[in-house]
Protein backbone atom coordinates (compact mmCIF):
# COMPACT_ATOMS: atom_id res chain seq x y z
CA UNK A 1 0.00 0.00 0.00
CA UNK A 2 1.10 3.59 -0.37
CA UNK A 3 1.64 6.27 2.09
CA UNK A 4 -1.19 8.29 3.38
CA UNK A 5 -1.43 11.62 4.55
CA UNK A 6 -1.38 11.15 7.82
CA UNK A 7 1.87 9.30 7.72
CA UNK A 8 3.24 11.60 5.62
CA UNK A 9 2.24 13.76 8.81
CA UNK A 10 4.92 12.13 10.78
CA UNK A 11 7.50 11.63 7.88
CA UNK A 12 7.38 15.59 7.59
CA UNK A 13 7.66 16.40 11.77
CA UNK A 14 11.00 14.03 11.71
CA UNK A 15 12.25 15.61 8.36
CA UNK A 16 11.87 19.28 10.24
CA UNK A 17 14.40 18.28 12.99
CA UNK A 18 17.30 18.42 9.53
CA UNK A 19 15.62 22.05 8.21
CA UNK A 20 17.61 24.58 7.35
CA UNK A 21 19.83 22.53 5.27
CA UNK A 22 22.00 23.09 1.99
CA UNK A 23 21.96 20.72 -0.50
CA UNK A 24 25.34 19.37 -1.36
CA UNK A 25 25.04 16.98 -4.46
CA UNK A 26 21.75 15.74 -6.30
CA UNK A 27 22.02 12.50 -7.56
CA UNK A 28 19.77 10.05 -9.58
CA UNK A 29 19.01 6.26 -9.24
CA UNK A 30 16.35 5.45 -11.31
CA UNK A 31 13.75 7.04 -13.68
CA UNK A 32 11.65 7.95 -10.48
CA UNK A 33 14.03 7.97 -7.86
CA UNK A 34 16.45 10.99 -6.51
CA UNK A 35 18.88 11.16 -3.85
CA UNK A 36 19.55 14.77 -1.94
CA UNK A 37 22.88 14.91 -0.30
CA UNK A 38 21.97 17.53 2.19
CA UNK A 39 23.68 19.37 5.39
CA UNK A 40 21.96 20.42 8.34
CA UNK A 41 22.18 20.89 12.10
CA UNK A 42 22.37 17.40 12.44
CA UNK A 43 24.83 16.38 9.74
CA UNK A 44 25.20 15.34 6.06
CA UNK A 45 22.21 13.11 5.50
CA UNK A 46 20.79 11.49 2.35
CA UNK A 47 17.60 12.53 1.93
CA UNK A 48 15.69 9.59 -1.13
CA UNK A 49 12.22 11.22 -2.88
CA UNK A 50 11.24 8.39 -4.92
CA UNK A 51 8.05 9.22 -7.38
CA UNK A 52 7.43 5.51 -8.10
CA UNK A 53 3.85 4.67 -8.74
CA UNK A 54 4.02 1.73 -6.01
CA UNK A 55 7.11 3.01 -4.00
CA UNK A 56 6.86 6.57 -3.49
CA UNK A 57 7.88 8.23 -1.06
CA UNK A 58 10.06 10.59 0.70
CA UNK A 59 12.47 9.44 3.95
CA UNK A 60 16.17 9.90 5.16
CA UNK A 61 18.32 6.79 4.12
CA UNK A 62 21.71 5.43 5.45
CA UNK A 63 21.51 2.89 2.57
CA UNK A 64 24.17 2.56 -0.31
CA UNK A 65 23.35 3.36 -3.69
CA UNK A 66 24.61 3.22 -7.29
CA UNK A 67 23.88 6.92 -9.11
CA UNK A 68 23.46 6.88 -12.50
CA UNK A 69 26.67 8.14 -14.31
CA UNK A 70 24.37 10.02 -16.89
CA UNK A 71 21.39 11.66 -15.64
CA UNK A 72 18.33 12.64 -16.83
CA UNK A 73 16.98 16.41 -17.85
CA UNK A 74 15.35 16.72 -14.72
CA UNK A 75 18.27 15.82 -12.37
CA UNK A 76 20.43 18.36 -15.01
CA UNK A 77 17.72 21.38 -14.60
CA UNK A 78 17.83 20.62 -10.29
CA UNK A 79 21.31 20.26 -10.53
CA UNK A 80 21.54 23.76 -12.51
CA UNK A 81 18.59 25.13 -10.10
CA UNK A 82 19.57 24.29 -6.70
CA UNK A 83 23.39 23.26 -6.47
CA UNK A 84 24.70 24.86 -3.54
CA UNK A 85 20.65 26.25 -2.19
CA UNK A 86 19.60 26.18 1.31
CA UNK A 87 16.36 24.34 2.20
CA UNK A 88 14.40 27.06 3.63
CA UNK A 89 11.20 25.16 4.81
CA UNK A 90 9.55 21.95 4.28
CA UNK A 91 5.38 22.00 5.01
CA UNK A 92 3.06 19.25 4.11
CA UNK A 93 -0.34 21.01 2.20
CA UNK A 94 -3.02 20.10 4.56
CA UNK A 95 -3.24 16.27 5.52
CA UNK A 96 -2.72 16.00 1.42
CA UNK A 97 -0.14 14.01 0.10
CA UNK A 98 1.91 16.15 -0.75
CA UNK A 99 5.14 18.22 0.61
CA UNK A 100 6.34 22.03 -0.31
CA UNK A 101 9.70 22.56 -0.44
CA UNK A 102 10.98 26.47 -0.41
CA UNK A 103 14.22 26.65 -1.32
CA UNK A 104 16.51 29.45 -1.58
CA UNK A 105 18.98 29.63 -4.25
CA UNK A 106 22.05 31.75 -5.97
CA UNK A 107 21.61 32.21 -9.74
CA UNK A 108 24.95 32.91 -11.82
CA UNK A 109 25.19 36.74 -10.49
CA UNK A 110 24.91 35.91 -6.75
CA UNK A 111 21.32 36.99 -6.61
CA UNK A 112 18.92 35.19 -3.95
CA UNK A 113 16.04 33.49 -5.83
CA UNK A 114 13.18 31.68 -4.20
CA UNK A 115 12.53 28.07 -5.74
CA UNK A 116 8.94 25.89 -4.82
CA UNK A 117 9.83 22.14 -5.13
CA UNK A 118 6.47 20.62 -4.67
CA UNK A 119 6.72 16.46 -4.04
CA UNK A 120 3.52 14.78 -4.50
CA UNK A 121 3.31 11.70 -3.36
CA UNK A 122 -0.40 10.50 -4.34
CA UNK A 123 0.21 6.58 -6.04
CA UNK A 124 0.49 6.31 -9.58
CA UNK A 125 0.23 10.86 -9.81
CA UNK A 126 3.21 10.66 -7.85
CA UNK A 127 5.37 13.68 -9.24
CA UNK A 128 7.92 16.54 -8.09
CA UNK A 129 8.04 19.69 -9.53
CA UNK A 130 10.05 22.41 -9.80
CA UNK A 131 8.72 25.95 -9.77
CA UNK A 132 10.07 29.67 -9.78
CA UNK A 133 9.34 32.44 -7.79
CA UNK A 134 6.80 33.91 -10.26
CA UNK A 135 4.73 30.25 -9.53
CA UNK A 136 5.59 29.14 -13.20
CA UNK A 137 6.85 25.64 -13.59
CA UNK A 138 10.59 24.91 -14.68
CA UNK A 139 10.49 21.04 -14.72
CA UNK A 140 8.99 17.88 -13.40
CA UNK A 141 10.06 14.62 -13.03
CA UNK A 142 6.85 13.25 -15.18
CA UNK A 143 5.86 16.21 -17.03
CA UNK A 144 1.65 16.37 -18.25
CA UNK A 145 1.47 18.25 -21.71
CA UNK A 146 -1.57 19.93 -22.52
CA UNK A 147 -3.35 16.94 -25.13
CA UNK A 148 -2.93 14.42 -21.20
CA UNK A 149 -4.77 16.97 -19.05
CA UNK A 150 -6.09 20.09 -20.20
CA UNK A 151 -7.48 20.91 -16.60
CA UNK A 152 -3.53 20.35 -14.77
CA UNK A 153 -1.35 21.10 -17.31
CA UNK A 154 2.76 20.11 -15.82
CA UNK A 155 4.88 21.14 -18.27
CA UNK A 156 7.87 23.85 -18.37
CA UNK A 157 6.68 27.68 -18.72
CA UNK A 158 3.06 26.65 -17.68
CA UNK A 159 1.33 27.96 -13.84
CA UNK A 160 1.93 25.47 -11.52
CA UNK A 161 -1.54 25.02 -9.65
CA UNK A 162 -2.44 22.55 -6.90
CA UNK A 163 -4.49 19.86 -7.23
CA UNK A 164 -8.17 20.12 -6.20
CA UNK A 165 -8.33 20.32 -2.26
CA UNK A 166 -10.80 18.22 -0.77
CA UNK A 167 -13.27 20.41 0.35
CA UNK A 168 -15.89 17.93 1.81
CA UNK A 169 -12.91 16.52 4.03
CA UNK A 170 -12.95 17.07 7.87
CA UNK A 171 -9.31 17.31 9.67
CA UNK A 172 -9.22 14.71 11.71
CA UNK A 173 -6.90 16.31 14.47
CA UNK A 174 -10.01 18.72 15.00
CA UNK A 175 -12.60 17.05 16.63
CA UNK A 176 -15.08 16.21 13.70
CA UNK A 177 -17.62 14.90 13.53
CA UNK A 178 -18.38 11.38 11.00
CA UNK A 179 -20.78 8.50 10.09
CA UNK A 180 -19.70 5.21 10.92
CA UNK A 181 -21.57 3.81 8.00
CA UNK A 182 -19.75 5.39 5.79
CA UNK A 183 -15.96 5.02 5.11
CA UNK A 184 -14.25 7.38 7.49
CA UNK A 185 -11.14 7.88 4.36
CA UNK A 186 -14.61 9.64 2.54
CA UNK A 187 -15.00 11.81 5.55
CA UNK A 188 -11.44 12.90 7.03
CA UNK A 189 -8.56 14.14 5.47
CA UNK A 190 -5.39 12.09 5.48
CA UNK A 191 -6.93 8.80 6.13
CA UNK A 192 -6.24 6.15 3.79
CA UNK A 193 -9.00 3.01 4.30
CA UNK A 194 -6.48 0.78 5.75
CA UNK A 195 -6.44 3.04 9.20
CA UNK A 196 -10.39 3.56 7.98
CA UNK A 197 -10.70 0.28 9.23
CA UNK A 198 -8.20 0.25 12.32
CA UNK A 199 -10.52 3.27 13.71
CA UNK A 200 -13.81 1.56 13.05
CA UNK A 201 -12.41 -1.50 15.01
CA UNK A 202 -10.59 0.31 17.60
CA UNK A 203 -14.13 2.48 18.03
CA UNK A 204 -15.97 -0.41 18.07
CA UNK A 205 -13.71 -1.65 21.36
CA UNK A 206 -14.51 1.16 23.41
CA UNK A 207 -11.44 3.27 22.56
CA UNK A 208 -11.97 6.85 21.85
CA UNK A 209 -11.79 8.92 18.72
CA UNK A 210 -9.45 11.25 20.51
CA UNK A 211 -7.06 8.70 21.56
CA UNK A 212 -6.84 7.30 18.33
CA UNK A 213 -5.72 10.82 17.12
CA UNK A 214 -3.22 10.94 20.53
CA UNK A 215 -1.26 7.82 19.58
CA UNK A 216 -1.16 9.27 15.62
CA UNK A 217 -0.40 12.44 16.40
CA UNK A 218 2.90 10.92 18.77
CA UNK A 219 4.26 7.98 16.94
CA UNK A 220 7.67 7.71 15.73
CA UNK A 221 7.12 4.16 15.06
CA UNK A 222 6.19 1.99 11.91
CA UNK A 223 4.44 -1.47 12.39
CA UNK A 224 4.70 -3.49 8.94
CA UNK A 225 2.41 -6.28 8.54
CA UNK A 226 2.89 -9.32 5.86
CA UNK A 227 -0.37 -10.43 4.48
CA UNK A 228 -0.98 -13.40 1.77
CA UNK A 229 -1.48 -10.00 -1.02
CA UNK A 230 1.77 -7.68 0.37
CA UNK A 231 2.58 -5.92 3.20
CA UNK A 232 0.23 -3.22 5.01
CA UNK A 233 1.62 -0.58 7.06
CA UNK A 234 0.78 2.00 8.81
CA UNK A 235 2.21 4.05 12.10
CA UNK A 236 0.29 2.46 14.69
CA UNK A 237 -0.13 -1.17 15.50
CA UNK A 238 -3.36 -2.67 12.92
CA UNK A 239 -4.72 -4.26 15.75
CA UNK A 240 -7.92 -4.79 12.99
CA UNK A 241 -5.63 -7.23 11.00
CA UNK A 242 -5.14 -9.88 14.44
CA UNK A 243 -1.75 -10.62 12.80
CA UNK A 244 1.87 -10.25 14.58
CA UNK A 245 3.84 -7.02 13.46
CA UNK A 246 7.31 -5.90 13.02
CA UNK A 247 8.53 -2.40 14.46
CA UNK A 248 10.63 -0.18 12.98
CA UNK A 249 11.34 3.19 13.99
CA UNK A 250 9.37 5.43 11.02
CA UNK A 251 12.70 6.14 8.53
CA UNK A 252 14.22 2.83 9.31
CA UNK A 253 10.95 0.95 8.13
CA UNK A 254 10.39 2.91 5.27
CA UNK A 255 13.79 1.96 3.94
CA UNK A 256 13.16 -1.44 4.70
CA UNK A 257 9.83 -2.26 3.50
CA UNK A 258 11.00 -0.56 0.26
CA UNK A 259 14.53 -1.03 -0.45
CA UNK A 260 14.45 -4.27 -1.87
CA UNK A 261 11.61 -3.84 -3.74
CA UNK A 262 12.91 -0.80 -5.59
CA UNK A 263 16.12 -2.07 -5.71
CA UNK A 264 14.63 -4.76 -8.37
CA UNK A 265 12.90 -1.75 -10.23
CA UNK A 266 16.53 -0.12 -10.31
CA UNK A 267 17.69 -3.46 -11.80
CA UNK A 268 15.51 -4.20 -14.36
CA UNK A 269 15.48 -0.30 -15.75
CA UNK A 270 19.73 -0.40 -15.76
CA UNK A 271 19.84 -4.02 -17.34
CA UNK A 272 16.29 -4.70 -19.20
CA UNK A 273 18.71 -4.87 -22.61
CA UNK A 274 21.40 -6.52 -20.22
CA UNK A 275 18.95 -9.44 -20.24
CA UNK A 276 17.51 -8.94 -23.84
CA UNK A 277 20.61 -9.88 -25.09
CA UNK A 278 21.05 -12.73 -22.34
CA UNK A 279 17.77 -14.16 -23.49
CA UNK A 280 18.40 -13.63 -27.13
CA UNK A 281 21.35 -15.48 -27.19
CA UNK A 282 20.45 -18.40 -25.08
CA UNK A 283 17.35 -18.64 -27.08
CA UNK A 284 19.90 -18.39 -30.44
CA UNK A 285 22.33 -21.65 -29.56
CA UNK A 286 19.58 -23.68 -27.73
CA UNK A 287 17.97 -23.66 -31.03
CA UNK A 288 21.29 -24.18 -32.65
CA UNK A 289 22.15 -26.96 -30.47
CA UNK A 290 19.32 -30.03 -31.53
CA UNK A 291 20.47 -28.87 -35.81
CA UNK A 292 24.12 -29.64 -34.88
CA UNK A 293 23.31 -32.71 -33.35
CA UNK A 294 21.17 -34.11 -36.48
CA UNK A 295 23.79 -32.87 -39.15
CA UNK A 296 26.38 -34.89 -37.10
CA UNK A 297 24.02 -37.59 -36.62
CA UNK A 298 23.89 -37.55 -40.43
CA UNK A 299 27.82 -36.95 -40.91
CA UNK A 300 28.14 -39.96 -38.58
CA UNK A 301 26.22 -42.09 -41.75
CA UNK A 302 29.30 -41.38 -43.99
CA UNK A 303 30.24 -44.70 -44.64
CA UNK A 304 26.67 -45.58 -46.80
CA UNK A 305 28.04 -43.02 -49.05
CA UNK A 306 31.57 -44.84 -49.44
CA UNK A 307 30.05 -48.17 -50.03
CA UNK A 308 27.43 -46.56 -52.52
CA UNK A 309 30.94 -45.58 -54.38
CA UNK A 310 32.39 -48.90 -54.35
CA UNK A 311 29.79 -50.56 -55.22
CA UNK A 312 28.39 -48.21 -58.51
CA UNK A 313 32.46 -48.41 -59.53
CA UNK A 314 32.48 -52.33 -59.00
CA UNK A 315 29.34 -53.14 -61.14
CA UNK A 316 29.54 -49.71 -63.72
CA UNK A 317 29.83 -51.88 -66.57
CA UNK A 318 26.97 -54.15 -65.26
CA UNK A 319 24.38 -51.72 -64.61
CA UNK A 320 22.33 -49.24 -66.36
CA UNK A 321 21.86 -45.49 -65.31
CA UNK A 322 18.35 -45.52 -63.77
CA UNK A 323 17.23 -43.75 -60.72
CA UNK A 324 17.39 -46.61 -58.34
CA UNK A 325 20.03 -49.37 -58.36
CA UNK A 326 19.74 -52.45 -56.27
CA UNK A 327 22.95 -53.97 -55.95
CA UNK A 328 24.54 -56.44 -53.39
CA UNK A 329 26.41 -55.33 -50.07
CA UNK A 330 30.38 -57.00 -50.61
CA UNK A 331 30.06 -57.56 -46.69
CA UNK A 332 26.42 -58.83 -46.27
CA UNK A 333 25.52 -60.12 -49.60
CA UNK A 334 21.64 -58.51 -49.23
CA UNK A 335 20.65 -56.08 -51.50
CA UNK A 336 21.28 -52.33 -51.57
CA UNK A 337 18.81 -49.63 -53.13
CA UNK A 338 21.29 -46.91 -54.89
CA UNK A 339 19.32 -43.24 -55.60
CA UNK A 340 20.85 -42.18 -58.89
CA UNK A 341 20.70 -39.09 -60.49
CA UNK A 342 20.15 -39.58 -64.02
CA UNK A 343 22.04 -36.39 -65.23
CA UNK A 344 24.88 -37.73 -64.62
CA UNK A 345 26.78 -41.02 -65.51
CA UNK A 346 27.76 -44.21 -63.39
CA UNK A 347 30.76 -42.87 -62.90
CA UNK A 348 29.98 -39.64 -62.18
CA UNK A 349 27.53 -40.64 -59.63
CA UNK A 350 30.25 -42.68 -57.98
CA UNK A 351 32.59 -39.71 -57.42
CA UNK A 352 29.62 -37.50 -56.16
CA UNK A 353 29.32 -40.33 -53.19
CA UNK A 354 32.57 -40.30 -52.56
CA UNK A 355 32.54 -36.22 -52.14
CA UNK A 356 29.78 -36.47 -49.86
CA UNK A 357 31.66 -39.25 -48.06
CA UNK A 358 34.84 -36.89 -47.85
CA UNK A 359 32.44 -34.07 -46.76
CA UNK A 360 30.79 -36.13 -43.87
CA UNK A 361 33.78 -37.09 -42.54
CA UNK A 362 35.49 -33.05 -42.51
CA UNK A 363 32.21 -32.74 -40.34
CA UNK A 364 32.56 -34.99 -37.63
CA UNK A 365 35.19 -33.24 -36.84
CA UNK A 366 33.99 -29.88 -36.97
CA UNK A 367 30.34 -30.54 -35.89
CA UNK A 368 31.99 -31.73 -32.77
CA UNK A 369 33.41 -28.48 -32.08
CA UNK A 370 30.67 -26.69 -32.79
CA UNK A 371 28.33 -28.78 -30.12
CA UNK A 372 31.30 -28.45 -27.61
CA UNK A 373 31.19 -24.67 -28.25
CA UNK A 374 27.62 -24.35 -28.43
CA UNK A 375 27.19 -26.16 -25.22
CA UNK A 376 29.30 -23.74 -23.04
CA UNK A 377 27.54 -20.84 -24.59
CA UNK A 378 24.54 -22.25 -22.96
CA UNK A 379 26.30 -22.80 -19.80
CA UNK A 380 27.43 -19.56 -19.65
CA UNK A 381 24.47 -17.61 -20.70
CA UNK A 382 22.82 -19.63 -17.96
CA UNK A 383 24.99 -18.34 -16.08
CA UNK A 384 24.99 -14.73 -17.02
CA UNK A 385 20.77 -15.22 -16.39
CA UNK A 386 20.82 -16.64 -12.75
CA UNK A 387 23.14 -13.94 -11.67
CA UNK A 388 21.12 -11.17 -13.28
CA UNK A 389 17.93 -12.64 -11.14
CA UNK A 390 20.10 -12.30 -8.27
CA UNK A 391 22.31 -9.40 -8.93
CA UNK A 392 22.19 -5.60 -7.60
CA UNK A 393 22.78 -2.27 -9.80
CA UNK A 394 26.76 -2.78 -9.41
CA UNK A 395 26.32 -6.44 -10.52
CA UNK A 396 24.28 -5.69 -13.39
CA UNK A 397 26.76 -3.02 -14.63
CA UNK A 398 29.62 -5.70 -14.38
CA UNK A 399 27.65 -7.89 -16.46
CA UNK A 400 27.47 -5.08 -19.10
CA UNK A 401 31.30 -4.67 -19.02
CA UNK A 402 31.64 -8.12 -19.18
CA UNK A 403 28.96 -8.58 -22.10
CA UNK A 404 30.79 -5.43 -23.74
CA UNK A 405 34.29 -6.91 -23.67
CA UNK A 406 33.05 -10.03 -25.45
CA UNK A 407 31.54 -7.59 -27.75
CA UNK A 408 28.11 -8.96 -27.22
CA UNK A 409 26.94 -5.28 -26.52
CA UNK A 410 28.02 -1.94 -27.74
CA UNK A 411 29.83 0.76 -25.40
CA UNK A 412 27.13 3.94 -25.22
CA UNK A 413 30.00 5.22 -22.32
CA UNK A 414 26.68 6.00 -20.46
CA UNK A 415 26.51 2.77 -18.31
CA UNK A 416 30.39 2.09 -17.65
CA UNK A 417 31.86 2.95 -14.65
CA UNK A 418 34.87 5.53 -14.79
CA UNK A 419 38.53 4.32 -14.45
CA UNK A 420 37.57 0.37 -14.47
CA UNK A 421 41.20 -1.00 -15.06
CA UNK A 422 41.65 0.32 -12.09
CA UNK A 423 38.55 -0.83 -10.16
CA UNK A 424 38.08 -3.94 -8.06
CA UNK A 425 34.56 -5.85 -8.54
CA UNK A 426 31.94 -5.50 -5.89
CA UNK A 427 32.38 -8.69 -4.28
CA UNK A 428 30.84 -9.13 -0.83
CA UNK A 429 32.43 -9.71 2.07
CA UNK A 430 31.59 -11.17 5.22
CA UNK A 431 33.73 -10.72 8.60
CA UNK A 432 33.34 -13.22 11.05
CA UNK A 433 35.34 -13.22 14.03
CA UNK A 434 37.41 -16.37 12.93
CA UNK A 435 38.16 -15.57 9.04
CA UNK A 436 36.45 -13.26 6.57
CA UNK A 437 34.46 -14.45 4.13
CA UNK A 438 34.00 -13.48 0.50
CA UNK A 439 31.17 -13.80 -2.21
CA UNK A 440 31.76 -13.12 -5.75
CA UNK A 441 28.45 -13.07 -7.42
CA UNK A 442 28.57 -12.42 -11.20
CA UNK A 443 31.80 -14.06 -13.24
CA UNK A 444 34.47 -10.63 -12.79
CA UNK A 445 33.51 -11.00 -8.91
CA UNK A 446 34.56 -14.86 -9.06
CA UNK A 447 37.39 -14.59 -11.16
CA UNK A 448 38.59 -11.79 -8.58
CA UNK A 449 38.29 -13.70 -5.27
CA UNK A 450 39.23 -17.03 -6.60
CA UNK A 451 42.09 -16.07 -8.64
CA UNK A 452 43.51 -12.85 -7.65
CA UNK A 453 42.61 -12.24 -3.62
CA UNK A 454 42.81 -15.97 -2.33
CA UNK A 455 45.54 -17.70 -1.28
CA UNK A 456 46.24 -21.36 -2.55
CA UNK A 457 45.27 -22.08 1.46
CA UNK A 458 42.00 -20.67 2.10
CA UNK A 459 38.85 -22.75 1.26
CA UNK A 460 36.78 -22.44 -1.65
CA UNK A 461 32.73 -23.42 -1.83
CA UNK A 462 30.69 -23.42 -4.94
CA UNK A 463 27.14 -25.33 -5.30
CA UNK A 464 27.63 -28.79 -7.04
CA UNK A 465 27.08 -29.19 -10.64
CA UNK A 466 25.07 -25.83 -10.93
CA UNK A 467 25.26 -22.62 -11.59
CA UNK A 468 26.32 -20.17 -8.63
CA UNK A 469 28.82 -17.95 -6.60
CA UNK A 470 32.36 -18.92 -5.80
CA UNK A 471 32.59 -18.30 -2.38
CA UNK A 472 36.28 -17.96 -0.13
CA UNK A 473 36.68 -18.32 3.37
CA UNK A 474 40.37 -17.00 4.48
CA UNK A 475 41.48 -19.68 6.53
CA UNK A 476 42.39 -23.83 5.39
CA UNK A 477 40.71 -25.02 8.38
CA UNK A 478 37.41 -23.20 9.18
CA UNK A 479 35.16 -24.55 11.84
CA UNK A 480 31.73 -25.93 11.31
CA UNK A 481 29.86 -23.37 12.13
CA UNK A 482 32.07 -20.91 9.80
CA UNK A 483 31.45 -23.54 7.03
CA UNK A 484 28.11 -24.37 7.70
CA UNK A 485 27.67 -20.26 7.20
CA UNK A 486 29.94 -19.65 4.15
CA UNK A 487 28.12 -23.09 2.33
CA UNK A 488 24.63 -21.32 2.82
CA UNK A 489 26.07 -18.03 0.91
CA UNK A 490 27.17 -20.26 -1.67
CA UNK A 491 23.70 -22.07 -1.78
CA UNK A 492 21.78 -19.14 -1.33
CA UNK A 493 23.94 -17.48 -4.70
CA UNK A 494 23.12 -20.35 -6.61
CA UNK A 495 20.73 -21.89 -9.18
CA UNK A 496 19.40 -24.32 -6.11
CA UNK A 497 18.31 -20.68 -3.91
CA UNK A 498 15.08 -22.24 -3.08
CA UNK A 499 15.86 -25.80 -2.65
CA UNK A 500 16.59 -28.56 0.25
CA UNK A 501 19.86 -30.53 0.67
CA UNK A 502 21.95 -28.30 -1.56
CA UNK A 503 25.17 -29.93 -2.14
CA UNK A 504 28.37 -27.80 -1.67
CA UNK A 505 31.88 -28.55 -3.10
CA UNK A 506 34.77 -27.27 -1.21
CA UNK A 507 38.38 -27.44 -1.47
CA UNK A 508 41.40 -25.55 -0.60
CA UNK A 509 42.13 -22.96 -3.96
CA UNK A 510 45.31 -24.98 -4.65
CA UNK A 511 43.33 -27.79 -6.02
CA UNK A 512 41.36 -25.66 -8.66
CA UNK A 513 42.16 -25.09 -12.15
CA UNK A 514 40.45 -22.96 -14.48
CA UNK A 515 39.22 -24.49 -17.87
CA UNK A 516 40.80 -22.85 -20.72
CA UNK A 517 38.55 -21.88 -23.66
CA UNK A 518 35.86 -21.55 -21.43
CA UNK A 519 33.96 -18.00 -21.15
CA UNK A 520 32.82 -17.23 -17.52
CA UNK A 521 34.02 -18.63 -14.16
CA UNK A 522 34.01 -22.35 -14.81
CA UNK A 523 36.88 -24.58 -12.71
CA UNK A 524 38.05 -28.11 -11.76
CA UNK A 525 38.41 -29.67 -8.87
CA UNK A 526 41.04 -32.56 -8.29
CA UNK A 527 39.85 -32.96 -4.35
CA UNK A 528 36.97 -31.89 -2.26
CA UNK A 529 34.28 -32.96 0.01
CA UNK A 530 30.66 -32.19 0.04
CA UNK A 531 28.53 -30.47 2.62
CA UNK A 532 24.60 -30.43 2.29
CA UNK A 533 22.73 -27.24 3.53
CA UNK A 534 19.31 -26.23 3.45
CA UNK A 535 18.99 -22.36 2.48
CA UNK A 536 17.17 -20.42 5.03
CA UNK A 537 16.30 -16.54 3.98
CA UNK A 538 15.75 -15.33 7.69
CA UNK A 539 19.28 -16.75 8.46
CA UNK A 540 20.42 -15.24 5.28
CA UNK A 541 19.07 -11.52 6.50
CA UNK A 542 21.21 -12.04 9.80
CA UNK A 543 24.15 -12.96 8.48
CA UNK A 544 24.15 -9.86 5.51
CA UNK A 545 22.99 -7.89 9.27
CA UNK A 546 25.57 -8.78 11.50
CA UNK A 547 28.62 -9.81 9.59
CA UNK A 548 28.64 -7.73 5.87
CA UNK A 549 30.43 -5.12 5.68
CA UNK A 550 29.43 -1.99 4.37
Amino acid sequence: MALDGIVLRQLNKQLQLHIPARINKIQQLSDTEILFQIHGNQGNRKLLISTHSVYNRINLSEMPYTTLDAPGNFVMVLRKQLDGAWIQSLEQIGLDRILHMEISARDELGDVHQKHLYIGLMGKYANMVLVDEDGRIIDACKRIPPYENNKRTIHPGAAYTLPSPHIHKQDPFAHPSFNLESSLSKQLHGFSPLLSDEVVYRLAQNQSFDEIMKQLDSSDQLYVYELPKGEAFHIIPLSHLQTASHCYPLMQGLELLYHEKEEKVRIKQRSGDIAKIVKQELHRNSAKLPKLKEAFHEAMDCETYREYGDLLFAYMDAIQREPLIILPSFESGEDITIPLDIRYDIKQNANRYYQKYHKAKRAQAYLTEQIALCEKQIAYFEALQLQLEQASVQDAMEIREELIRLHYMQDSGRHMRRNKKNQVPHFACFAFEEAKVYVGKNNLQNDYVTWKLARKSDTWLHAKDMHGAHVIITTDSPSETLLRDAAMLAAWYSAARYSSSVPINYCLVRQLKKIPGNQGSFVSLSNYKTIYIDPQSDHIKELIKTYASK
